[in-house]
């Protein structure tokens, strides 16, 4: 009897020992993509339109990313995405989609060499880009009204021979204008700072995987909208004076519509899948 009960403690503690192993097997073998979802899910359970997760929870997003390659994502740099193509038209760029719920999304963009994603906005928004290779140029703005004396009007400083409409100049400050070559780290703009405004132009082949917390909604007003920029010495405000070699820190930003060369096209994604939960 008490040997019987001794081989069934044995097989227990073995059962168990391998449960365990199991366990430990499971969670090694967890996608990197898997676990920026699951941490996603978690961060942005709580957020919702201009409010930003607190700042160990960006860094918990932010740290996943951070390790991530296109190898973690199925995608390699000799893929069609990202060859040019003879065309007279710029660059095609491609979009694959990973996950979008009411809280957030994940998403890549796939560009080929010199191709552009236009000036635009991420209204209430906390983003992360992370380029996974290749080489960019980001530039980028925030909205620095506060500088403007109360209900100033802009004056161009052009040709009179311009007649185009500059109503609703808005300035902005420059906050990127600068180079990125994988691997790097990831970047993050935040509602009000960290370059809520950019423009992505590929020198190389690249592909950039984002996380949008919340993601576009038109009928919730966050929807994109594209801008054109100019320097900031092309026009004038009265009252409003900054220093000559710091001019080329600010710019002034106009609404416009989404270029029309500017196409992203949808392709399957076929990495690692995401098992929503």
């Amino acid at each position: 009897m008490g040997t019987e009960k001794n081989i069934s403690d044995m097989k227990d503690k073995e059962y168990n020992k391998s449960k365990k192993r199991r366990r430990r097997r499971r969670r090694r073998d967890v996608s990197r993509v898997q676990k920026l979802y699951e941490t996603c899910k978690q961060i942005f359970a709580n957020c919702g339109p201009g409010v930003v997760p607190s700042p160990e929870n960006v860094e918990r997003v932010k740290a996943v990313l951070d390790n991530m390659t296109e190898a973690d994502v199925g995608l390699m740099p000799n893929m069609p995405y990202f060859k040019s193509t003879l065309s007279d038209g710029p660059p095609k760029i491609m979009y694959l989609h990973l996950h979008e719920c009411d809280k957030f999304s994940i998403g890549i963009f796939c560009l080929p060499p010199s191709a552009v994603i236009p000036l635009h906005n991420h209204p209430g928004m906390t983003v992360f880009s992370k380029l996974l290779f290749g080489k960019m140029h980001i530039k980028s703005y925030d909205w620095v009204d506060n500088l403007l004396p109360h209900q100033s009007t802009p004056s161009a400083n052009i040709s009179d021979n311009d007649t185009r409409d500059w109503t609703g100049l808005r300035l902005a400050k420059l906050k990127k204008n600068s180079e990125f070559t994988a691997p790097c780290k990831t970047s993050i703009l935040y509602p009000a700072d960290g370059g809520n405004m950019h423009c992505f132009t590929a020198r190389t082949a690249c592909a950039v995987l984002d996380v949008l917390g919340p993601p576009y909604c038109d009928p919730e007003g966050r929807h994109c909208q594209y801008y054109y920029d100019f320097p900031f010495p092309n026009f004038s405000v009265d009252g409003l004076s900054v220093p000559e070699e710091q001019q080329n820190k600010y710019a002034w930003l106009k609404e416009g519509e989404k270029p029309e060369d500017f196409t992203v096209d949808g392709a399957l994604y076929s990495g690692p899948d995401i098992i929503v939960n």
